[in-house]
């Protein structure tokens, strides 16, 4: 039976929100810290690292700011039952060192869930910057360059990014409502929305668990338990078709790709910001994707574009189908998602 026969014919919620309306409505997705917020995020991450743990170990109980619950409470509504992302502004980070920004950012993503593996080597705290590394390389991970990302979805729930440095030019943070691109499909071509729900090849680009293939099989969109969820990444999929045991993208399915990819790039559906030192961007990776600008970055090291980030489980969130183990390994709330290998360590490194 055709999936589209199941489903409704418009996503009503929150979380089908449109770029051109979302990006004048400010107030519903950044909220500027206060200085009493600050002061209970500063003395948390004191208490922290007082204790000499890794940052890698950060759990709720251990990072305790009373003054931040409600926030943290709108925070986590607004990824997981409404419209799907949301900034924190104005935390100070020019007056910490590298530790203290990290407790604070990783305190924070606690109280959404629990960390998970963002590499092979069990980094729970990433990091966003150009390494000089060969986008056209089918085995290189897109974040580690200064190219154009194209919208995505991350390997996890959520996904947290605190800006340290901008870039000298460009590095713009773009994201877009799936619920509004498959709206739009369904509307204006839902012959080729139904190929987005087939099981479409996207590549692991080398980061392969212990007996799996070296790509998933995983739907661009899954409709699960009354719930639209999306998991995309054109490049990858493009580059799993080096893989001759990978199904092969027909017409209609690269036809389809291309009428998603022009959607989510319509700058009447998608919203654009600058992130800025100390912002700090959470986004629910099951009902939006993000997308990165290609910069250019300063001469000098000291000053490149450099963000840490998250990939969180809540505890609490929806449920999954069953094709999605291929990725998240597990399927339970909490702890799901992530890169595991047999060689993978949980920490949290600091450069």
């Amino acid at each position: 039976m055709n999936t589209l026969s199941l489903m409704p014919k418009e996503m009503t919620g929150p979380a089908a929100w449109v770029g051109s309306h979302m990006q004048a409505a400010t107030d519903l997705w950044v909220h500027h810290l206060s200085p009493l917020e600050i002061a209970a995020l500063e003395n948390a991450a004191r208490i922290f690292l007082d204790t000499d743990k890794d940052i890698g170990e950060m759990t709720a109980d251990a990072f305790a700011a009373p003054d931040m619950h409600s926030t943290l409470q709108r925070l986590r509504r607004a990824l997981l039952d409404q419209h799907g992302f949301m900034v924190l502004r104005g935390l100070p980070i020019d007056r910490y060192d590298r530790q203290t920004s990290a407790a604070i950012f990783c305190g924070i993503g606690a109280h959404l869930g629990a960390a998970r593996s963002q590499n092979a080597l069990g980094h729970v705290l990433g990091h966003v910057r150009d390494l000089g590394a060969n986008p056209q390389d089918a085995t290189t991970r897109i974040y580690q360059t200064a190219a154009r990302q194209s919208f995505h979805t991350d390997s996890a729930d959520i996904v947290g990014l605190l800006c340290l440095q901008t870039a000298q030019s460009g590095g713009d943070s773009l994201l877009v409502s799936a619920e509004t691109i498959f709206n739009r499909m369904c509307a204006e071509c839902p012959n080729l929305l139904a190929r987005l729900f087939d099981p479409i090849a996207t590549d692991r680009r080398g980061e392969v668990p212990p007996g799996m293939a070296p790509f998933m099989t995983i739907p661009p969109f899954s409709w699960y338990d009354g719930k639209l969820s999306v998991f995309y990444q054109r490049q990858y999929i493009d580059s799993a078709q080096r893989f001759s045991d990978a199904m092969r993208l027909t017409e209609e399915h690269v036809a389809a790709l291309d009428a998603f990819d022009a959607l989510a790039n319509d700058p009447e559906l998608h919203i654009k910001m600058r992130l800025e030192p100390g912002d700090m961007q959470f986004v629910y990776n099951h009902s939006q994707l993000h997308d990165r600008t290609g910069f250019t970055d300063w001469p000098n090291p000291a000053r490149r574009r450099h963000l840490l980030r998250l990939w969180i489980s809540p505890s609490q969130d929806r449920a999954l189908p069953e094709c999605f183990r291929q990725r998240y390994g597990s399927l339970t709330p909490g702890q799901r998602g992530g890169i595991v290998t047999a060689a993978t360590r949980l920490h949290a490194p600091l450069d």
